[in-house]
């Protein structure tokens, strides 16, 4: 009967960990199987629409030349980040209750709040997050493209750094599960 139950089961089944190609994550880069890596920047957001239009128009022109003196195949991602907004909510109750005035202590409820209508189950609280990645075989090339990316988007105006190991968790944490975190941790 042992034997008819482990031929019964199909091992045709593939995992995740099967197909995707990743060796490790670490120093901002995800090392694929063949060597490859797979980094880039993260890019401070920045609301251009709050400047004159004469800024504006600056920003996108030499955004512009920043993607046209790209000469490496690139993605451009966005990704949602869950924020935890405990901390604000905690620090808004501390105002509170220390607040003399009437009038400040209804702003401060308001925003108490409103902060809590936030962390309801209609709405999700994310930041959202601006990344260039690349991949690249040899590392000296890895950090001169990096370099070039900060310093093209610094021209136009952006701040940017290398991924993080956590971005780069939460980047494919968003392609894989959907958006919903993974927590990765020993098995006891």
């Amino acid at each position: 009967m042992n034997q008819k139950l482990n031929s019964s089961i199909d091992n045709s089944k593939n995992y995740t960990e099967d197909w995707l190609p990743v060796r490790q994550i670490m120093n901002g880069m995800i090392q694929l199987e063949d060597g490859t890596y797979v980094t880039g920047v993260k890019v401070t957001p920045r609301n251009i629409f709050i400047l004159d239009a004469g800024t504006q128009n600056n920003v996108i022109y030499n955004l512009r030349n920043f993607y046209n003196s790209i000469d490496f195949e690139f993605w451009l991602l966005i990704a949602d980040r869950p924020v935890d907004i405990d901390v604000y909510v905690s620090q808004l109750q501390l105002m509170y209750n220390n607040a003399q005035n009437n009038a400040i202590k209804k702003l401060i409820m308001q925003d108490i709040n409103k902060a809590n209508l936030f962390t309801s189950v209609e709405y999700n609280v994310v930041d959202t997050e601006y990344y260039i990645l690349f991949k690249e075989k040899r590392l000296e090339i890895v950090q001169k493209k990096i370099h070039n990316l900060i310093s093209g988007l610094a021209s136009a105006g952006l701040q940017s750094s290398q991924a993080s190991n956590n971005d780069l968790r939460i980047i494919l944490d968003n392609f894989l599960n959907g958006g919903e975190q993974t927590n990765f941790g020993a098995v006891m």
